[in-house]
């Protein structure tokens, strides 16, 4: 049989062999070798076999026992390695993912995916695979590792495959599972940590910062945003990310952690990208750091109000204030605490973000409150390097200690008392009808001093007094004339009257 480059294959004790053979295969292992002698009366007799075997010639084989099945064989199952979770098994029509080895009886390789560097990937129990094997993947878990030993019947048959599987060979197959779904799977949702204060879920349209590991099925890690110490910041149910992701992003808490799984139809399909392959089932564990909407405003909770309030903060108020500032994960970012000294702002004066100055409105000395600043009230897309990240909510805890009551809106400056009729003359002292900064600056003080005006408080005097002569010095020569000069009640008359 080695000259001829086959082996040789026969049912046993049908009367397909002389009867010498037929009593000598019974009870051969597979790899077993014997040497077998038969007598002539068990093998050709007195006649032998013209031109090949002598008449009454005693026959010697070296037999080497390569396969072994028999007709009501079915396919054979030994599982070596199962995990302790088994949430879902193979059934008909699942899509699989499995490494395999595959040997014949004898233990001769005949193909591996492992060698190829790539999964095999197929339905099951749909006729895309031969019958022993769509049989022998029914029943497995992700990560379960089994023999599957298929009979030729249920294999490659008679004539093999034409290549590397002989006619009438049994199959035996190494297989581990790594991947399985269902084409009519949808996302599945495991819920790990559920924050008990829980005051809103996350719908579409709203923007995600969260952070993530990613692997696949069988746990290879195939990113990570914690590698990169950065959320991943998205818009969801808008198609930002991929389909399964955009559904699974819905209805989760600030602070929740969930694991969602998505099936390759809902992730990156048949082609996969980069570290992930074709068809792959997707496993994210998120921990959702903040979200917001776009149409969001400032959101304000007040934890205590005195009693006595009726001075309520408003624009142009210079204010005194202690603030805690944190992320909606409760990280700290800033307090005043810490510094000792209270932070000072006039109100509505840019000082602040644009959401501080409306959390800071309608406050009254002492009172406490809570301010929730989405980031397009607060540092934006681009957050403060080092400090506050990108597409931040803030939370600012804020207690008000001092409040310096602002001017009217447009005004730097107010009389507390009447107007003196000759004001440009008291300004003017040395008379010359002509009044530089010096004088302007001199006199403004002594007003304030002497409480007979005030400034709008918060600002610096000199910044203040001087874009006061600016606004008075008309044709910009550093000097003030009476025709210049005017009150601003004045230049409201006149541009009045024009109109």
């Amino acid at each position: 049989s080695y000259d001829r480059g086959s082996t040789f294959n026969v049912f046993v004790g049908k009367g397909q062999l002389i009867a010498g053979m037929d009593q000598a295969l019974v009870g051969m292992c597979v790899n077993e070798r014997r040497y077998v002698k038969i007598p002539p009366k068990l093998a050709y007799g007195s006649e032998g076999v013209p031109g090949v075997i002598p008449p009454d010639a005693v026959l010697h084989f070296d037999v080497l026992l390569i396969d072994l099945w028999n007709l009501e064989d079915e396919v054979q199952v030994q599982t070596y390695f199962k995990p302790e979770k088994c949430p879902r098994t193979v059934q008909v029509s699942d899509f699989v993912r499995y490494h395999y080895n595959g040997t014949f009886l004898d233990g001769t390789l005949f193909d591996s995916s492992h060698n190829r560097m790539r999964t095999y990937d197929t339905y099951v129990g749909i006729g895309w695979l031969i019958p022993g094997m769509d049989q022998g993947l029914l029943g497995m878990c992700v990560g379960e590792k089994r023999i599957i030993t298929i009979p030729p019947f249920l294999a490659y048959g008679e004539d093999g495959d034409g290549k590397e599987i002989p006619g009438q060979a049994s199959l035996v197959f190494d297989v581990v599972l790594l991947d399985l779904h269902n084409p009519k799977d949808g996302i599945a949702i495991e819920n790990q940590l559920v924050p008990e204060s829980c005051e809103r879920r996350s719908q579409t349209g709203d923007f995600l910062r969260y952070h993530y590991n990613g692997t696949l099925l069988d746990g290879t890690l195939f990113d990570s945003s914690y590698s990169r110490n950065r959320t991943y910041d998205t818009y969801v149910g808008k198609g930002y990310v991929i389909a399964g992701m955009d559904e699974g992003l819905l209805g989760v808490c600030t602070g929740e952690k969930r694991r969602i799984i998505i099936p390759p139809h809902l992730g990156y399909g048949e082609e996969g990208r980069g570290k992930i392959p074709g068809s792959a089932v997707l496993v994210f564990d998120i921990h959702v750091v903040d979200f917001h909407n776009p149409s969001d405003s400032v959101s304000i909770t007040v934890h205590y109000k005195p009693s006595n309030c009726t001075v309520l903060s408003k624009k142009g108020d210079y204010l005194k204030y202690h603030y805690n500032a944190s992320l909606l994960d409760g990280t700290l970012l800033d307090s005043t605490h810490s510094l000792g000294k209270t932070y000072n702002i006039v109100l509505g004066s840019g000082q602040v973000v644009l959401g501080m100055d409306m959390g800071l409105q309608d406050m009254c000395v002492g009172e406490r409150r809570t301010v929730v600043i989405p980031p397009h009230l607060g540092y934006g897309e681009d957050g403060v390097e080092g400090e506050v990240p990108g597409s931040a909510v803030l939370v600012f805890d804020i207690e008000l200690l001092e409040l310096v009551s602002g001017l009217p809106e447009g005004y730097m400056f107010v009389w507390n008392g009447e107007v003196s009729p000759n004001l440009f003359e008291e300004i003017d002292q040395n008379h010359d009808g002509e009044v530089l900064l010096e004088e302007f600056s001199e006199y403004i003080q002594t007003q304030v001093e002497t409480g007979k005006g005030k400034l709008a408080p918060g600002f610096d005097f000199e910044k203040i007094v001087k874009n006061m002569f600016t606004n008075q010095d008309r044709d910009g020569n550093g000097k003030v004339t009476a025709e210049e000069f005017k009150l601003k009640d004045q230049e409201a008359k006149e541009e009045h009257d024009e109109l």
